[in-house]
């Protein structure tokens, strides 16, 4: 399958570091370097299978990752080290330094962004949802949230299936315009549906870039009722009549 996507979505290095650090409730100040170096070298992996265009950045990160943590396997030369402050001798120092900048920056940004929205009054077109039944409120998943529910869809699948010679072939248009007349049949529906209905680790993998690909046309919004919950997939309302961009037209799935 070659079908490269680049989105505004996707987040840099140190995005993908604060949300695996987040996720396991990691304290930032004492980073286990091999656990996360192992889970963000498995988010790289997904991204290549995925065929989405990997920033060098992330690439850096990871041998960077993998410097800090030759570091630490190394014997401490305590003479050498007895006029170096403690948070200096730390080979995490300066990641934990670069981390703790980077998550006040973005703090800053969303804070600034929601002033801003706040002057023009348009609430109303943010992504962000209500439950009329419960009254709780739904917030937009990000795109590390998706790649981890798609690596769980993928353990779902059962092994021998990987191995079967599938007849169809499953094709992101194709999926793409399954989804936009399943979206137009169903106001919103459960991620977790899209890839049950995935025979094969090839028709998961079509499903997942197609969901990013209307992400990007604006059709739908993938949101979340708490962090790392259930994510589901909302029809945007903004856009009445769906719009299939020129790359993913036409030519319906095979069967």
């Amino acid at each position: 399958m070659s079908y490269k996507i680049k989105l505004e979505i996707f987040e840099g290095p140190l995005d993908l570091l604060l949300y695996l650090i987040k996720k396991d409730e990691i304290n930032v100040y004492d980073i286990p370097i091999t656990t996360i170096l192992e889970q963000y070298m498995q988010y790289l992996e997904l991204m290549r299978m995925l065929d989405l265009n990997v920033a060098g950045e992330f690439i850096v990160m990871a041998a960077t990752l993998m410097h800090i943590k030759s570091k630490m396997l190394l014997p401490q030369e305590v003479n050498l080290e007895e006029d170096i402050p403690e948070d200096e001798r730390d080979p995490r120092a300066e990641l934990v330094k670069r981390l703790l900048e980077y998550q006040q920056f973005k703090e800053a940004a969303d804070a600034l962004r929601a002033k801003e929205r706040a002057r023009q009054d348009i609430f109303k077109r943010q992504p962000v949802l209500e439950d009329k039944e419960s009254g709780e409120s739904y917030f937009e998943a990000s795109l590390f949230d998706l790649i981890n529910a798609f690596s769980k869809a993928l353990k779902d699948v059962p092994k021998e299936l990987f191995y079967e010679v599938i007849k169809d072939e499953f094709t992101v248009e194709g999926k793409v315009h399954d989804l936009l007349h399943m979206i137009a049949q169903t106001p919103h529906i459960k991620l977790t549906r899209l890839f049950e209905r995935a025979k094969s680790k090839l028709e998961a993998i079509a499903t997942f870039l197609a969901v990013l690909e209307l992400i990007r046309l604006k059709e739908i919004i993938v949101v979340q009722k708490n962090v790392f919950g259930e994510i589901e997939v909302f029809r945007n309302k903004a856009n009445i009549e769906p719009q299939v961009s020129p790359e993913v037209q036409a030519a319906p799935e095979a069967s």
